[in-house]
């Protein structure tokens, strides 16, 4: 049997962890997040822009080379931004022009070309010139943006300090804020990533709740504690700090394939040789503007002189047992709305304009002056005599749906919150005993059967072979789970058995339902919104509001985490693709225009049984190209997980160890909130097909959130 892991466990190791490194070298520490000498060049050019030229200034530089800056522009504060993408675009021209003319060969005639050759240096080829002409980039500066962030750092520094050492991350972690918001704990992309570390939505959901009366993006403590969790997830994942922090810009599944692709975790390599339409010039920049960053926060009185430090806020924290109007809270406590408001930045403006209240279960800053104040005392003040019951249920088959008309949503609302998975081989004992017997179970169903409401799927059931284990007839089973056909059955899933008992109409349902339909619709938004910022990515501001509209990152052309999830959707060069997580051969045969059949026959598979996750599949494309089917496939995941994440969180990470006899099955028993596609994301190199005692499993811990 599986014991029980606990998150002091976690705790426990972490603090190990730490007494480690703090007995190690301190360059043994350091070389968990190195300074390769390879990239120094481009690291003294992002010192440069932080700490040297201001947002008046810029330089015209290669894009590829870094140290080579051929000329740095000055522009008054007043100069209009027309007349700066003018002289900007002069410039560029003069030096393509010299470029050009020493790609042909001819010798340096002028004292502009023999500074670019010497730029270069004496043996750079015509060649590598006249490849060099396309490459000339402008790069406003940041030292004004950049000091203004120091000073703000201040205010959160020892929060980030002691969430990073929790957890046994590298300290050095701590500067990344610089880099994504300049400590602006209120700061907006234009694509939508929000806060301090700037969580895209999506991505955000699955640490913090985000929902019409609350966002915890803008919450700089817990948002430092979900950056954690992904900066660890990350590394989990990559094995490699430095392949971490550029997936926080990039996402896990793009370093992963950099990864796959190379052969290796070196991040020189990666920077220099990997090639992908979207590992662009902000991706390339990523690691090495944070350790040009990590370098002047290291020593800022070097590079700003004397400054002036935020302090850090002192407050309470009482936690609400029942819902309240922000204003009788206020006038309640004898604080100022404004005071409140500004200790407790997660609430919306739905929030403080009256339309909700500050949700039950929310835990609310107070003055530090205001440590009389308890959830008892406070519930009693407010009125309260109960908390609110409030109940969880499922989003329904009526959500959106991607491109293609696949999905089966869960047919059940409860405890199962979400729909899993494609199947792999587990152990029997596929009934699961979860309730106690309800009308209207078939009479001649076996005694366990009898007595349960679900049965798990198995890597070799049909709906035939369920039937006849069961007692409960095919038609019946389709009509409970709604399985439009038998394709549409996948190992890891629960069939119910028995009718549902009708849910109870009350506020709190229809508010989990629109929070569930609300974040698929934002997920679509999102997703339009990346995909219009990539291909702006090259944009260029040459002033201060302009760089702000792009967005408060100091990396270039930075959009946020895109995703979360590490999973390859991508079709192989031979027409072939991995079966992942919750996809079922009649998504495929939907996506693809074709029929089930048609595929069975292409893979010779024989019977009804389920694809198995891990398999490889071959697909045609006759009516579709393999890049729609990709996008229809990543819209299917993306709209599973949005749903998902509306009404769930993850609260952290821990580590199981495999023991004689574990399946699949058997993990997912002891962790039934934990879809198996997300177990997959957790471990995408793990096959669950052939588990081995000792193999280390990440579990993430799951909260659901729907009762606050």
């Amino acid at each position: 049997m599986i014991s029980p892991r606990s998150f002091a466990c976690t705790t426990l190791l972490s603090a190990l962890l730490l007494l480690l490194c703090a007995s190690m070298p301190s360059g043994a520490a350091e070389d968990l997040i190195p300074r390769p000498a390879e990239l120094e060049p481009d690291v003294q050019f992002w010192i440069k822009v932080y700490s040297q030229i201001t947002t008046n200034e810029g330089y015209l530089h290669d894009q590829h080379r870094l140290s080579v800056i051929y000329e740095t522009l000055h522009f008054d504060a007043d100069t209009p931004v027309h007349e700066r993408k003018a002289r900007v675009e002069a410039q560029r021209t003069r030096i393509q022009e010299i470029l050009r003319h020493l790609g042909s060969g001819a010798p340096a005639q002028t004292a502009d070309e023999q500074k670019v050759r010497d730029l270069w240096g004496e043996d750079t080829s015509p060649a590598r010139f006249a490849e060099a002409v396309e490459d000339v980039r402008f790069q406003l500066g940041q030292s004004d943006r950049f000091r203004a962030g120091l000073m703000r750092a201040g205010a959160w520094e020892a929060h980030i300090g002691e969430v990073l050492a929790n957890l046994g991350l590298p300290a050095q972690i701590a500067a990344l804020p610089h880099v994504e918001s300049s400590f602006d704990p209120a700061a907006y992309s234009k694509v939508g990533a929000a806060g301090l570390w700037q969580f895209m939505r999506s991505t955000g959901r699955r640490f913090m709740r985000i929902d019409a009366a609350v966002d915890e993006r803008l919450d700089p403590f817990r948002a430092t504690e979900a950056a954690a969790q992904l900066l660890n997830y990350n590394y989990r994942l990559l094995g490699s700090w430095p392949l971490a922090i550029t997936a926080y810009n990039h996402g896990a599944e793009g370093m992963l394939r950099a990864r796959e692709q190379l052969g290796t975790t070196d991040i020189v390599r990666i920077v220099r040789d990997y090639r992908s339409p979207t590992f662009g010039f902000a991706s390339r920049n990523f690691y090495v503007c944070f350790l040009a960053a990590r370098a002047i926060a290291d020593d800022p009185d070097h590079y700003f002189g004397p400054l002036h430090r935020g302090s850090e806020p002192q407050f309470v924290e009482v936690k609400l047992s029942t819902s309240a109007p922000s204003a009788a809270l206020a006038k309640t406590l004898g604080v100022d709305r404004e005071t409140l408001r500004g200790l407790n930045p997660a609430l919306r403006p739905a929030v403080w304009n009256g339309q909700r209240p500050v949700p039950a279960g929310y835990v609310v800053r107070l003055p530090g002056s205001a440590s009389k104040w308890t959830s008892d005392l406070l519930a009693q003040r407010l009125g309260a005599t109960k908390p609110v019951v409030v109940a969880a249920v499922t989003p329904p088959a009526s959500l959106p749906q991607p491109a293609a008309p696949a999905a089966r949503a869960p047919a059940e609302p409860a405890p199962v919150a979400s729909p899993v998975v494609a199947v792999v081989p587990v152990t029997p004992a596929a009934v699961v005993a979860t309730a106690a017997t309800a009308p209207g179970v078939a009479t001649n169903a076996s005694a366990d059967a009898a007595s349960t409401q679900y049965y798990l799927v198995q890597n070799d059931d049909t709906v035939q072979t369920i039937a006849a284990r069961t007692g409960v007839t095919v038609n019946k089973l389709m009509e409970l789970n709604s399985i439009p056909d038998p394709d549409y059955l996948y190992g890891g899933e629960r069939l119910r058995l028995i009718a549902a008992a009708p849910e109870p109409e009350t506020d709190t349902t229809s508010a989990t339902l629109d929070s569930a339909k609300a974040a698929v619709q934002e997920s679509q938004e999102e997703q339009q919104a990346v995909a219009a910022a990539d291909r702006a990515a090259n944009a260029e501001p040459v002033s201060a509001a302009q760089a702000q509209a792009e967005g408060p990152q100091l990396a270039p052309g930075a959009t946020g985490q895109d995703t979360a999830d590490p999973v390859d959707y991508s079709v192989a060069a031979d027409g072939t693709i991995r079966v992942v997580a919750a996809e079922t051969l009649g998504h495929y045969a939907d996506w693809l225009g074709t029929t089930a059949s048609r595929l069975r026959t292409l893979n010779k598979l024989r019977g009804r049984k389920p694809v198995v996750m891990g398999h490889r599949l071959k697909l045609e494309f006759e009516r579709i190209s393999p890049t729609q089917f990709e996008q229809r496939r990543r819209d299917y995941h993306e709209q599973l997980q949005a749903a998902y994440f509306a009404s769930h969180r993850i609260a952290g990470t821990e580590i199981y160890i495999a023991r004689k006899g574990d399946s699949l099955w058997s993990i997912t028993q002891r962790n039934v909130n934990v879809p198996i596609w997300l177990l997959q994301q957790y471990n995408p190199d793990l096959d669950f097909a052939d588990l081995h005692p000792g193999t280390q499993i990440s579990l993430p811990k799951v909260e659901d959130v729907t009762g606050l």
